[in-house]
Protein backbone atom coordinates (compact mmCIF):
# COMPACT_ATOMS: atom_id res chain seq x y z
CA UNK A 1 0.00 0.00 0.00
CA UNK A 2 2.99 2.44 0.98
CA UNK A 3 4.74 1.93 -2.42
CA UNK A 4 1.27 2.62 -4.39
CA UNK A 5 0.94 5.92 -2.72
CA UNK A 6 4.50 6.52 -3.43
CA UNK A 7 4.04 5.47 -7.18
CA UNK A 8 0.83 8.03 -7.12
CA UNK A 9 3.00 10.35 -5.92
CA UNK A 10 4.94 10.00 -8.74
CA UNK A 11 3.07 10.18 -10.97
CA UNK A 12 1.53 13.44 -10.06
CA UNK A 13 4.87 15.13 -10.01
CA UNK A 14 5.67 13.82 -13.08
CA UNK A 15 2.26 14.76 -14.22
CA UNK A 16 3.13 18.65 -12.58
CA UNK A 17 6.29 18.66 -14.79
CA UNK A 18 5.21 17.69 -17.84
CA UNK A 19 2.38 20.08 -17.52
CA UNK A 20 5.24 22.81 -16.83
CA UNK A 21 7.08 21.84 -19.46
CA UNK A 22 4.33 22.01 -21.62
CA UNK A 23 3.51 25.58 -20.50
CA UNK A 24 7.16 26.71 -20.67
CA UNK A 25 7.55 25.02 -24.47
CA UNK A 26 4.47 27.07 -25.56
CA UNK A 27 5.55 30.66 -23.68
CA UNK A 28 8.86 29.95 -25.84
CA UNK A 29 7.40 28.78 -28.87
CA UNK A 30 4.64 32.25 -28.74
CA UNK A 31 7.04 34.67 -27.02
CA UNK A 32 6.71 37.20 -29.62
CA UNK A 33 2.47 36.90 -29.04
CA UNK A 34 3.64 36.58 -24.90
CA UNK A 35 5.55 40.07 -25.46
CA UNK A 36 2.63 42.08 -27.26
CA UNK A 37 -0.18 41.00 -24.22
CA UNK A 38 2.62 42.30 -21.94
CA UNK A 39 3.33 45.57 -23.88
CA UNK A 40 -0.48 46.10 -24.41
CA UNK A 41 -0.65 45.08 -20.38
CA UNK A 42 1.13 48.15 -19.31
CA UNK A 43 -0.39 49.95 -21.77
CA UNK A 44 -3.15 49.55 -20.37
CA UNK A 45 -1.85 50.14 -16.76
CA UNK A 46 -0.38 53.94 -17.89
CA UNK A 47 -4.10 54.25 -19.16
CA UNK A 48 -5.98 53.41 -15.67
CA UNK A 49 -6.00 56.89 -14.09
CA UNK A 50 -7.19 58.81 -17.94
CA UNK A 51 -10.01 56.00 -17.79
CA UNK A 52 -10.97 56.74 -14.00
CA UNK A 53 -10.83 60.26 -14.52
CA UNK A 54 -12.92 60.42 -18.12
CA UNK A 55 -15.28 57.92 -16.25
CA UNK A 56 -16.07 61.03 -14.26
CA UNK A 57 -17.84 62.56 -16.81
CA UNK A 58 -21.91 62.41 -16.80
CA UNK A 59 -23.74 63.15 -20.51
CA UNK A 60 -27.44 63.28 -19.42
CA UNK A 61 -26.56 60.90 -16.04
CA UNK A 62 -24.58 58.80 -17.88
CA UNK A 63 -21.22 57.73 -18.03
CA UNK A 64 -18.74 57.46 -21.43
CA UNK A 65 -19.00 53.89 -22.74
CA UNK A 66 -15.87 51.39 -22.42
CA UNK A 67 -15.36 51.36 -25.90
CA UNK A 68 -15.51 54.87 -25.95
CA UNK A 69 -13.09 55.43 -23.04
CA UNK A 70 -10.83 53.09 -24.64
CA UNK A 71 -10.66 55.10 -27.64
CA UNK A 72 -9.68 58.50 -26.13
CA UNK A 73 -7.18 57.17 -23.82
CA UNK A 74 -5.42 55.01 -27.04
CA UNK A 75 -5.54 58.54 -28.65
CA UNK A 76 -4.52 60.70 -25.90
CA UNK A 77 -1.31 58.32 -25.36
CA UNK A 78 -0.20 58.43 -29.01
CA UNK A 79 -0.59 61.84 -29.18
CA UNK A 80 1.77 62.51 -26.12
CA UNK A 81 4.35 59.78 -27.91
CA UNK A 82 3.84 61.32 -31.56
CA UNK A 83 4.49 64.88 -30.00
CA UNK A 84 7.63 63.33 -28.26
CA UNK A 85 8.61 62.10 -31.77
CA UNK A 86 7.52 64.80 -34.08
CA UNK A 87 9.03 67.77 -31.72
CA UNK A 88 12.21 66.39 -29.58
CA UNK A 89 13.33 64.19 -31.18
CA UNK A 90 14.63 66.54 -34.56
CA UNK A 91 15.93 68.48 -31.39
CA UNK A 92 17.90 66.31 -30.23
CA UNK A 93 18.97 65.11 -33.79
CA UNK A 94 19.72 68.64 -34.47
CA UNK A 95 21.88 69.20 -31.47
CA UNK A 96 23.97 66.02 -32.07
CA UNK A 97 24.32 67.28 -35.64
CA UNK A 98 25.40 70.76 -34.08
CA UNK A 99 28.12 69.77 -31.94
CA UNK A 100 29.15 67.03 -34.54
CA UNK A 101 29.97 69.68 -36.65
CA UNK A 102 31.42 71.93 -33.65
CA UNK A 103 33.42 69.48 -32.31
CA UNK A 104 35.30 68.76 -36.07
CA UNK A 105 35.21 71.69 -37.16
CA UNK A 106 37.16 73.30 -34.07
CA UNK A 107 41.01 74.28 -33.89
CA UNK A 108 41.67 75.57 -30.40
CA UNK A 109 42.20 72.49 -27.39
CA UNK A 110 39.85 72.01 -24.79
CA UNK A 111 42.32 71.44 -21.75
CA UNK A 112 39.60 69.45 -19.42
CA UNK A 113 39.04 67.27 -22.65
CA UNK A 114 41.96 66.94 -23.65
CA UNK A 115 43.20 65.93 -20.35
CA UNK A 116 40.74 63.41 -19.64
CA UNK A 117 41.74 61.81 -23.05
CA UNK A 118 45.05 61.33 -22.71
CA UNK A 119 44.23 59.73 -19.32
CA UNK A 120 41.62 57.57 -20.75
CA UNK A 121 44.44 56.10 -23.18
CA UNK A 122 46.79 55.54 -20.41
CA UNK A 123 44.34 53.69 -18.76
CA UNK A 124 42.74 51.64 -21.66
CA UNK A 125 45.93 51.58 -24.47
CA UNK A 126 44.04 50.20 -26.63
CA UNK A 127 41.69 53.14 -27.52
CA UNK A 128 44.98 54.00 -29.36
CA UNK A 129 46.59 57.09 -29.67
CA UNK A 130 43.76 58.96 -31.77
CA UNK A 131 41.04 58.52 -29.31
CA UNK A 132 38.78 61.65 -28.22
CA UNK A 133 35.68 61.11 -25.75
CA UNK A 134 34.01 63.90 -27.40
CA UNK A 135 34.30 62.15 -30.87
CA UNK A 136 33.07 58.76 -29.60
CA UNK A 137 29.93 60.01 -27.74
CA UNK A 138 29.00 62.00 -30.53
CA UNK A 139 29.19 59.32 -32.64
CA UNK A 140 27.11 57.12 -30.77
CA UNK A 141 24.70 59.54 -30.29
CA UNK A 142 24.78 60.35 -33.90
CA UNK A 143 24.36 56.69 -34.97
CA UNK A 144 21.10 56.38 -32.65
CA UNK A 145 19.27 59.55 -33.53
CA UNK A 146 20.10 59.80 -36.89
CA UNK A 147 16.75 58.84 -38.73
CA UNK A 148 18.12 58.45 -42.04
CA UNK A 149 20.36 55.56 -41.01
CA UNK A 150 16.94 53.79 -39.28
CA UNK A 151 14.78 54.63 -42.52
CA UNK A 152 17.21 52.91 -44.85
CA UNK A 153 17.31 50.02 -42.48
CA UNK A 154 14.02 49.46 -41.71
CA UNK A 155 13.84 49.97 -45.59
CA UNK A 156 15.79 47.35 -46.71
CA UNK A 157 14.73 44.43 -44.44
CA UNK A 158 11.12 44.39 -45.67
CA UNK A 159 10.71 41.51 -42.73
CA UNK A 160 11.77 43.76 -39.89
CA UNK A 161 9.33 46.64 -40.87
CA UNK A 162 6.40 43.87 -41.16
CA UNK A 163 7.02 43.00 -37.99
CA UNK A 164 7.44 46.41 -36.38
CA UNK A 165 3.83 47.25 -38.09
CA UNK A 166 2.51 43.51 -36.79
CA UNK A 167 3.61 44.33 -33.51
CA UNK A 168 2.39 47.90 -32.95
CA UNK A 169 -1.38 46.89 -34.49
CA UNK A 170 -1.20 44.11 -31.88
CA UNK A 171 -0.19 46.12 -29.17
CA UNK A 172 -3.16 48.94 -30.04
CA UNK A 173 -5.60 45.78 -30.68
CA UNK A 174 -4.79 44.39 -27.02
CA UNK A 175 -4.80 47.49 -25.35
CA UNK A 176 -7.92 48.44 -26.68
CA UNK A 177 -9.59 45.08 -25.33
CA UNK A 178 -7.69 45.52 -21.81
CA UNK A 179 -8.50 49.13 -21.35
CA UNK A 180 -12.38 48.33 -22.63
CA UNK A 181 -12.63 45.67 -20.03
CA UNK A 182 -10.60 46.17 -16.78
CA UNK A 183 -11.01 42.55 -15.41
CA UNK A 184 -9.98 40.91 -18.82
CA UNK A 185 -6.63 40.09 -18.19
CA UNK A 186 -7.59 39.50 -14.71
CA UNK A 187 -10.32 36.69 -16.29
CA UNK A 188 -7.70 35.42 -18.37
CA UNK A 189 -5.52 34.48 -15.40
CA UNK A 190 -8.60 33.30 -13.06
CA UNK A 191 -9.22 30.41 -16.51
CA UNK A 192 -6.03 28.72 -16.12
CA UNK A 193 -5.77 28.29 -12.20
CA UNK A 194 -7.51 25.66 -9.98
CA UNK A 195 -10.89 26.57 -8.87
CA UNK A 196 -9.52 26.51 -5.01
CA UNK A 197 -7.50 29.67 -5.16
CA UNK A 198 -9.72 31.59 -8.16
CA UNK A 199 -10.65 34.26 -5.80
CA UNK A 200 -7.42 34.00 -4.29
CA UNK A 201 -5.61 34.93 -7.30
CA UNK A 202 -8.15 36.93 -8.70
CA UNK A 203 -7.82 39.61 -5.98
CA UNK A 204 -4.16 39.44 -6.35
CA UNK A 205 -3.60 40.17 -9.64
CA UNK A 206 -5.93 43.11 -9.08
CA UNK A 207 -3.45 44.23 -6.67
CA UNK A 208 -0.72 43.60 -9.01
CA UNK A 209 -2.60 45.92 -11.09
CA UNK A 210 -2.87 48.66 -9.00
CA UNK A 211 0.49 48.92 -7.63
CA UNK A 212 1.85 48.70 -11.08
CA UNK A 213 -0.15 50.96 -12.53
CA UNK A 214 0.79 53.89 -9.96
CA UNK A 215 4.63 52.33 -10.42
CA UNK A 216 4.54 52.80 -14.27
CA UNK A 217 2.43 56.23 -14.32
CA UNK A 218 5.03 57.75 -11.34
CA UNK A 219 7.79 56.66 -13.38
CA UNK A 220 6.67 58.81 -16.38
CA UNK A 221 6.05 61.60 -13.97
CA UNK A 222 9.73 61.42 -12.65
CA UNK A 223 10.99 61.23 -16.23
CA UNK A 224 9.48 64.42 -17.53
CA UNK A 225 10.40 65.96 -13.62
CA UNK A 226 13.99 65.65 -14.47
CA UNK A 227 13.26 66.73 -17.64
CA UNK A 228 11.81 69.93 -16.51
CA UNK A 229 14.26 70.91 -14.01
CA UNK A 230 17.40 70.30 -16.28
CA UNK A 231 15.77 72.35 -19.25
CA UNK A 232 14.98 75.22 -16.41
CA UNK A 233 18.60 74.62 -15.17
CA UNK A 234 20.47 74.79 -18.51
CA UNK A 235 17.78 77.82 -20.09
CA UNK A 236 17.91 79.99 -17.31
CA UNK A 237 21.42 79.51 -15.60
CA UNK A 238 23.94 78.35 -18.23
CA UNK A 239 21.93 80.11 -20.92
CA UNK A 240 22.95 77.73 -23.52
CA UNK A 241 19.22 78.17 -25.63
CA UNK A 242 15.86 77.49 -25.10
CA UNK A 243 16.43 74.45 -28.07
CA UNK A 244 19.50 73.01 -26.96
CA UNK A 245 18.19 73.21 -22.88
CA UNK A 246 15.01 71.23 -24.13
CA UNK A 247 16.90 68.48 -26.26
CA UNK A 248 20.18 67.85 -23.73
CA UNK A 249 17.18 67.86 -20.80
CA UNK A 250 15.38 65.11 -23.03
CA UNK A 251 18.07 62.86 -23.39
CA UNK A 252 19.36 63.39 -19.29
CA UNK A 253 15.34 62.13 -18.99
CA UNK A 254 15.05 59.20 -20.68
CA UNK A 255 18.62 57.98 -19.80
CA UNK A 256 16.99 58.05 -16.15
CA UNK A 257 14.55 55.13 -16.84
CA UNK A 258 18.23 53.08 -16.37
CA UNK A 259 18.41 53.06 -12.48
CA UNK A 260 21.71 54.11 -11.26
CA UNK A 261 23.43 53.64 -14.72
CA UNK A 262 21.18 56.10 -16.48
CA UNK A 263 21.63 58.92 -14.59
CA UNK A 264 25.24 58.67 -14.40
CA UNK A 265 25.79 58.60 -18.18
CA UNK A 266 22.76 61.53 -18.71
CA UNK A 267 25.45 63.80 -16.63
CA UNK A 268 28.47 62.83 -18.72
CA UNK A 269 26.58 63.37 -21.85
CA UNK A 270 24.83 66.68 -21.15
CA UNK A 271 28.21 67.84 -19.39
CA UNK A 272 30.17 66.51 -22.85
CA UNK A 273 27.35 68.44 -24.93
CA UNK A 274 27.25 71.17 -23.17
CA UNK A 275 30.75 72.16 -23.49
CA UNK A 276 31.01 71.38 -26.82
CA UNK A 277 28.32 73.53 -27.77
CA UNK A 278 30.06 76.40 -25.78
CA UNK A 279 33.17 75.66 -27.66
CA UNK A 280 31.57 76.01 -31.15
CA UNK A 281 29.30 78.36 -31.16
CA UNK A 282 29.92 80.28 -28.09
CA UNK A 283 26.43 79.97 -26.30
CA UNK A 284 26.34 79.69 -22.86
CA UNK A 285 27.45 81.87 -19.66
CA UNK A 286 30.55 84.03 -20.54
CA UNK A 287 33.24 82.32 -17.73
CA UNK A 288 35.73 80.20 -18.06
CA UNK A 289 35.06 76.71 -19.93
CA UNK A 290 36.26 74.86 -16.66
CA UNK A 291 33.98 76.94 -14.51
CA UNK A 292 30.79 76.56 -16.96
CA UNK A 293 31.50 72.36 -17.60
CA UNK A 294 31.27 72.25 -13.76
CA UNK A 295 27.57 74.85 -13.64
CA UNK A 296 26.30 72.42 -16.02
CA UNK A 297 27.19 69.51 -13.93
CA UNK A 298 25.94 71.14 -10.73
CA UNK A 299 23.08 71.68 -12.76
CA UNK A 300 22.22 68.35 -13.53
CA UNK A 301 23.24 67.00 -10.25
CA UNK A 302 21.08 69.54 -8.41
CA UNK A 303 17.90 67.78 -10.84
CA UNK A 304 19.47 64.18 -9.79
CA UNK A 305 19.06 65.07 -6.22
CA UNK A 306 15.70 66.14 -6.37
CA UNK A 307 14.63 62.87 -8.58
CA UNK A 308 16.59 60.97 -5.40
CA UNK A 309 15.13 62.65 -2.29
CA UNK A 310 11.56 63.94 -3.84
CA UNK A 311 10.50 62.01 -6.62
CA UNK A 312 11.74 57.85 -6.38
CA UNK A 313 10.49 58.22 -2.55
CA UNK A 314 7.33 59.16 -3.69
CA UNK A 315 7.17 56.56 -6.55
CA UNK A 316 9.10 53.46 -4.96
CA UNK A 317 7.52 54.11 -1.39
CA UNK A 318 3.75 55.04 -2.15
CA UNK A 319 3.90 53.48 -4.95
CA UNK A 320 5.22 50.03 -4.95
CA UNK A 321 5.84 50.27 -0.98
CA UNK A 322 9.49 49.53 -1.11
CA UNK A 323 12.11 50.60 0.78
CA UNK A 324 15.36 52.16 -0.75
CA UNK A 325 17.60 49.12 0.76
CA UNK A 326 14.81 46.94 -0.85
CA UNK A 327 15.30 48.30 -4.45
CA UNK A 328 19.23 48.69 -4.25
CA UNK A 329 19.51 44.63 -3.62
CA UNK A 330 16.95 43.92 -6.30
CA UNK A 331 18.23 46.38 -8.82
CA UNK A 332 21.55 44.88 -8.29
CA UNK A 333 20.91 40.89 -8.61
CA UNK A 334 18.24 42.08 -11.62
CA UNK A 335 21.04 44.16 -13.36
CA UNK A 336 24.00 40.74 -12.90
CA UNK A 337 21.10 38.48 -14.38
CA UNK A 338 19.90 40.40 -17.60
CA UNK A 339 21.97 43.77 -17.61
CA UNK A 340 19.99 46.69 -18.68
CA UNK A 341 17.25 44.77 -19.70
CA UNK A 342 17.38 43.34 -16.25
CA UNK A 343 17.37 46.70 -14.48
CA UNK A 344 14.63 48.29 -16.43
CA UNK A 345 12.27 45.35 -15.53
CA UNK A 346 13.18 44.30 -12.05
CA UNK A 347 11.13 46.79 -10.12
CA UNK A 348 8.11 45.47 -11.58
CA UNK A 349 9.32 41.90 -11.43
CA UNK A 350 9.58 42.36 -7.88
CA UNK A 351 6.75 44.02 -7.14
CA UNK A 352 4.75 41.17 -8.89
CA UNK A 353 6.64 38.23 -6.81
CA UNK A 354 6.47 40.66 -3.27
CA UNK A 355 2.63 40.91 -3.93
CA UNK A 356 2.24 37.17 -4.07
CA UNK A 357 4.47 36.58 -1.26
CA UNK A 358 2.34 38.48 0.97
CA UNK A 359 -1.04 37.13 -0.06
CA UNK A 360 -0.23 33.47 -0.18
CA UNK A 361 2.89 33.32 2.38
CA UNK A 362 2.48 35.83 4.40
CA UNK A 363 2.55 33.17 7.49
CA UNK A 364 6.41 31.76 6.47
CA UNK A 365 8.60 33.46 8.74
CA UNK A 366 11.09 34.96 5.63
CA UNK A 367 8.19 36.78 3.89
CA UNK A 368 7.67 38.46 7.90
CA UNK A 369 10.59 39.07 8.54
CA UNK A 370 11.83 40.74 5.02
CA UNK A 371 8.60 42.34 5.01
CA UNK A 372 8.02 43.49 8.06
CA UNK A 373 5.15 46.34 7.70
CA UNK A 374 3.13 43.55 6.15
CA UNK A 375 -0.08 44.48 8.09
CA UNK A 376 0.79 47.63 6.29
CA UNK A 377 0.42 46.70 3.12
CA UNK A 378 -2.27 48.00 -0.03
CA UNK A 379 -2.07 43.93 -0.19
CA UNK A 380 -4.28 42.29 2.45
CA UNK A 381 -2.55 38.47 3.36
CA UNK A 382 -3.72 35.42 2.91
CA UNK A 383 -3.40 33.66 6.35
Amino acid sequence: MEKERNLDKLAGWLIKLGIFAVVAFLCWYFRSVLVYVIVAFVVSLIGQPIVKLLGRIRIKGHSLPGGLLAIITLLLLFAVLSLVVTQIVPVVSGIIRDASVMNSTSVPEIGIIDKFNVWLIGLIPSLGADFDIVSFILSQLKGVTNVSNVSSVLGSVASVTASVAIGLFSVVFISFFFIKDPDLFTNIIRAIVPDRIEDSVSQTVKDIEHLLSRYFVGLIIEVFGVILVDFLGLWLIARIGMNYALGIAFIAGLLNIIPYVGPLLGEIIGVVLCVVLKYGAGIGLGVDIWVFALIVLAIMLGAQLIDNFVYQPLIYSTSIKSTPLEIFIVLLMAGTIGGTVGLLVGIPTYTVIRVIAIRFFSDRKIVRRLIPDIDKEDVSPIV
